[in-house]
Order: structure tokens, then C-alpha cells, then sequence
């Protein structure tokens, strides 16, 4: 009985894991379409949403760290979707912003959080549970996690 907390069924980490895992692989036809892969798919969000952010409120915002995040915007860079940029106010802040290509590129991309919803075997409600047990998480680990 006592084991029973190291069954894998137990564990709340792994059927988070294990559905992150499935719902980026749904992603990968769509977004091998568009040219992206996940992680560069969710930056382009953010910079369709925000327009123009530094990199650490890039990686503060999609949970990335910079190591992560600096040869992923290198690659963008490299495709002609972002440009990099010292900042003229304080030099040590890189901005990253879109370029009309990036820009251009969400017109393509509009269908896919439809196409993707329509995988999950949530109803709205469940989704929006789902939302909010999952925010909730998130905002409660990362201070727990810095």
C-alpha cells in the first residue's frame, strides 16, 4: 500500500506530460505546413499578440529559458520571421520583433487552434475547466519553481 505513491498512475506529472507529448504531435502536420515547430509556433503568438518584447519577457512569458530561447530565435532570424535587435534604451535587452514575413505568416495560421480543437474530445465547458485548473497550476508553481 504504501508503494502505491510511485505508481505511475499516481503521479499527477505524468498524464500532464504524456497529453503535452500528444497534443504537440497533433500540432506537427499543421505546423510543418506553416514552415514552424511548436515551440517556434507559440513565440510567433506571442509576437502576433505583443508585437515587439525582450527576450527575457519572451522567455518569462512561454517558460523558456535562454538558453532554450536564444539559437531558437537564431533559426527564426535565419528564416526571415523575427529580427533581433539591441535595445537604443538599455543595450543589454535584445528586442525581438516580427518581420512582415513573420507577420504575414499568422493569416496562415488562423485555423490552426480550430483545426487542433477539434481533436480534443473536450466539450466547452471541459475546456475551459481544463483552462483554468491548468492557469491556476501554473501560476502557483512558478514561484515556487524560481
Amino acid at each position: 500500500m504504501e508503494h502505491d505513491v510511485l505508481k505511475l498512475e499516481n503521479q499527477l506529472c505524468f498524464p500532464l506530460y504524456a497529453a503535452s507529448k500528444e497534443i504537440v504531435r497533433l500540432y506537427k502536420p499543421y505546423l510543418d505546413k506553416l514552415g514552424l515547430t511548436y515551440t517556434q509556433y507559440i513565440t510567433m503568438m506571442v509576437l502576433w499578440e505583443r508585437q515587439q518584447l525582450t527576450i527575457k519577457e519572451l522567455g518569462d512569458i512561454l517558460y523558456l529559458d535562454s538558453g532554450t530561447l536564444t539559437p531558437l530565435l537564431k533559426k527564426m532570424a535565419l528564416n526571415g520571421l523575427i529580427v533581433r535587435e539591441r535595445s537604443v534604451i538599455d543595450e543589454r535587452n535584445v528586442l525581438v520583433s516580427l518581420t512582415s514575413k513573420g507577420e504575414a505568416l499568422k493569416d496562415q495560421a488562423i485555423s490552426v487552434p480550430s483545426e487542433i480543437g477539434s481533436c480534443i474530445p473536450l466539450n466547452s465547458d471541459e475546456v475551459k475547466e481544463l483552462y483554468r485548473l491548468l492557469y491556476k497550476t501554473l501560476d502557483n508553481l512558478r514561484p515556487v519553481a524560481d
